[in-house]
Order: structure tokens, then C-alpha cells, then sequence
């Protein structure tokens, strides 16, 4: 009877250990990612909307994953520029002359491209900043957010605007993250690597 009873709680022990291992693997609410105030999902959004600025060092960092992220989930990422501070509202000026004529999110070239020209180092002059960021739209046939008409102008003010109200009410305060069926929001902070992003993505995006 008492060999029946320790391989029964053996069992047992086996079945919990097993248990908490596929626990660990869900990512949780609170630690790898949150559930926003309100739902975005009224703006259309991609199923999965990277949140970053040009002027951030780590958003640059995860510019050069997001094609395995992308890969991992089987999804096409959108973008989001933020506008918190002056620089940042430079970098989404930047970022949506680009997109509004592209009518896409620019290609992960063009984005390191950006993010070069936008993370120039003190020692640049404004007349270099503005050579550079011109040269990226030219190489490109863009018109630079230098030479935007009173239309294109128009049309930036109002994508910005969008973009700044998104943010705002789903009280994202810093940057890079990714909001998911616009209900969501991944805290990078939470992982290790890319692969628990892309992990905590695709779990996301099988939530109601």
C-alpha cells in the first residue's frame, strides 16, 4: 500500500512539474504584457503595431529583429510613431513625409536609414542633419518634409495627430513596444529576447 501511495504522489509530483513548466511559457498578464485602458482597435490599426520613435536607440535595435518577429508570427507589422517631446515630433514630421507617399510603412532599409540620419551624432551641424535627411528621401524619388506643399502639409498635421492620439489614450509612455488587436500592449521590458516577444505576440493574437 505504501509503494501504491508513493508512486501515486510521485504521479502527482511528475503532473505538477509538468504543468508549471507550460506555465512558465504563457506569458503573463502584468510582467510580459498588459491589457490597455481603452480599445484602439476603432483606428484600424495592424494586428501588431510596433510603438517607436526615430530618436530612440533601443526602437533602433529592435528595427533589426522586427523581419524574425515578423516571421515568428506570421504577421506584417505596422508602426507608430510617437510624438512625447520635441524630438520625437521631429522624427514622426520625418517618419510620415515617407509613409504618406509611400502609402506603406517604409521598407527596413529606409528605416535604418532614418534612424541614422535622425541619430546623427552632436558633432553634426543643422546643415548637415538637413543634407542627410533630404539625400534619404531623394535616393528615393520622396519629396523631402523640407519641400512638402500646403496639401502634404496639411495631411502630415492630421497623420500626426492620429498618431499622438493613440498614444495619449492608451497611455503608452515609453518606447519600443507593440500593441496587439488593439487591445494590448507588449512590455519588452519583460523579455529576454526576440523570442519572447514573438512568443508573447502570437499568444496575444489568439486572445479574444
Amino acid at each position: 500500500m505504501k509503494k501504491i501511495i508513493f508512486q501515486y504522489l510521485g504521479l502527482v509530483a511528475a503532473l505538477l512539474a509538468i504543468v508549471g513548466c507550460s506555465d512558465s511559457n504563457t506569458p503573463q498578464e502584468g510582467k510580459q504584457y498588459q491589457q490597455l485602458p481603452v480599445n484602439l482597435s476603432t483606428y484600424r490599426l495592424p494586428a501588431v503595431t510596433e510603438v517607436f520613435a526615430l530618436t530612440c536607440g533601443h526602437c533602433r535595435k529592435m528595427e533589426s529583429v522586427i523581419p524574425q518577429l515578423e516571421k515568428a508570427t506570421g504577421e506584417t507589422f505596422g508602426k507608430l510613431h510617437v510624438t512625447f517631446n520635441e524630438g520625437a515630433q521631429i522624427g514622426a514630421m520625418i517618419y510620415y513625409t515617407a509613409v504618406m507617399q509611400l502609402n506603406s510603412v517604409p521598407d527596413h532599409q529606409m528605416m535604418e536609414a532614418l534612424f541614422s540620419v535622425v541619430q546623427m551624432g552632436e558633432e553634426a551641424t543643422s546643415p548637415e542633419r538637413k543634407k542627410a535627411i533630404e539625400l534619404v528621401f531623394s535616393e528615393r524619388n520622396l519629396v523631402s518634409p523640407y519641400a512638402l506643399d500646403a496639401e502634404q502639409q496639411k495631411q502630415l498635421l492630421q497623420t500626426m495627430m492620429m498618431a499622438e492620439e493613440v498614444s495619449v489614450k492608451g497611455q503608452i509612455n515609453s518606447v519600443p513596444t507593440f500593441i496587439v488587436k488593439g487591445k494590448y500592449l507588449v512590455m519588452t521590458s519583460g523579455h529576454n529576447d526576440a523570442e519572447g516577444i514573438a512568443n508573447t505576440i502570437s499568444y496575444l493574437l489568439t486572445q479574444p
